[in-house]
């Protein structure tokens, strides 16, 4: 079948000067339940120092230092977590076929610091509209059209899929948190248990206890901690705004993710063990959840936090991560599931319904238990998202150093 670009390369996006001023290309996208800009990585300084000021810009975060209550009214970052996220895409050649490369940087609103270490389900199925939308990538003029993505962060391979109809349109779907239908993303993750330890169950325990509360560690996507939400008196049918007004239960849970990333080993990205001030302060792992008996709809019902911030509904990784731990027996998580499959010694495809803020996030694992050892493998998880262009354009960058404009002045 034929294969054309979706529209023409878009060769305006890239870095240009006007009346003085260093403007630079964006992709303003939501993905799934989260909103953030997707970049074209070339047009990115390599150089960290360099490259983290131009992210810093363009969210609206400070470049050094905490500023308490900032509101981002010069950038394009939403303060909360979920929209203060920047992907670097760019593609290369992998087995003859183009696949597409990400990076992604958390920022924060209130502080300067980026974290480098995790990816993100949600704005993941924002990328492959995006390389149709610059022309990086070609798509079939009518059908699906699928795509890998390595994500650098993780290592974790997705596999993006997309359709267009008779007419050009991308075929559409709605999703839970988000109102109205918009180009749906199907994505499956290859192989994702250890995406960040390496191991499907870091600290090689189906539970263990910390500060006297049981837990489940878990890492398929991004390492979790879970939890019982009854031993911290809650029910994981709370409102997120009711779970973080409540000071003593924050301060419970931030003692518990703390202690168990240190058992779970987690690094930073230059590999150093992170320690436990570090795990305190960090926007990005581990992840942490409560979790309990659906009501209705789906086989679990959770709360997410981030960690430091409760999320609208459920970062898609997470969902996954937890949906593997309902399969595992011996997990909190497992305990407290209903109606979902048992695993058997072939490859299965488990669909489980986690009941979060917005609705139900359904996802499918494929899964088998290891004959000999009777050890769970996790093969593949799979999820729908919708993604949509907010707008595309050029963000002038008034306060840029010398050293970024002069680099950015090169690229034009």
């Amino acid at each position: 079948m034929m294969t054309t670009p979706l529209l023409p390369a878009l060769p305006d996006l890239v870095p240009r000067q006007r009346c003085g001023v260093i403007e630079f290309p964006v992709h303003h996208m939501r993905g799934g339940t989260s909103t953030g800009l997707v970049l074209h990585a070339a047009c990115v300084p390599a150089e960290q120092t360099l490259r983290e000021e131009l992210l810093r810009h363009l969210m609206g975060v400070p470049q050094s230092g905490r500023q308490p209550g900032n509101r981002q009214i010069t950038g394009l970052g939403r303060g909360a977590p979920t929209s203060n996220k920047v992907f670097l895409a760019e593609v290369e050649q992998h087995a003859g076929q183009p696949r597409l490369v990400s990076t992604l940087a958390q920022l924060a609103g209130e502080h300067g610091d980026i974290d480098w270490s995790v990816n993100c389900g949600n704005m993941s199925s924002a990328l492959q509209l995006w390389g149709l939308d610059s022309g990086v990538i070609e798509a079939l003029a009518i059908g699906a059209h699928d795509i890998e993505i390595r994500n650098t962060n993780t290592g974790v391979i997705t596999t993006s899929r997309m359709a267009r109809e008779l007419d050009g349109s991308f075929t559409a779907a709605g999703i839970p948190g988000v109102t109205g239908n918009f180009p749906r993303v199907d994505l499956f993750l290859q192989q994702p248990a250890g995406a960040k330890t390496g191991k499907l169950l870091p600290t090689g325990n189906v539970q263990d206890v910390v500060h006297g509360y049981a837990v489940s560690c878990v890492d398929v996507a991004v390492p979790m901690v879970i939890a019982p939400a009854s031993q911290f008196g809650k029910t994981a049918h709370e409102s997120i705004a009711e779970l973080e007004a409540d000071t003593a239960f924050m301060q419970a849970i931030r003692r518990v993710w703390s202690a168990a990333g240190l058992l779970m080993g987690l690094r930073k990205r230059d590999g150093g063990s992170m320690t436990l001030e570090e795990l305190e302060r960090s926007e990005t792992i581990p992840k942490f959840c409560i979790a309990g008996p659906a009501v209705g709809e789906g086989n679990i019902a959770v709360r997410y936090f981030t960690p430091q911030a409760g999320h609208a509904s459920l970062a898609v990784s997470g969902g996954c991560c937890l949906a593997a731990a309902c399969l595992i027996p011996g997990t909190v998580a497992h305990a407290l599931a209903r109606g979902i499959e048992a695993v058997g010694a072939a490859d299965t495809e488990i669909a489980v319904g986690i009941a979060n803020p917005a609705g139900i996030l359904d996802t499918t694992i494929v899964t088998r238990q290891d004959g000999a050892t009777g050890n769970i493998a996790i093969d593949s998880a799979a999820y729908r998202r919708s993604a949509q262009i907010l707008l595309r354009g050029h963000v002038p960058l008034y306060q840029a150093s010398a050293a970024l404009k002069a680099w950015l002045l090169k690229q034009y």
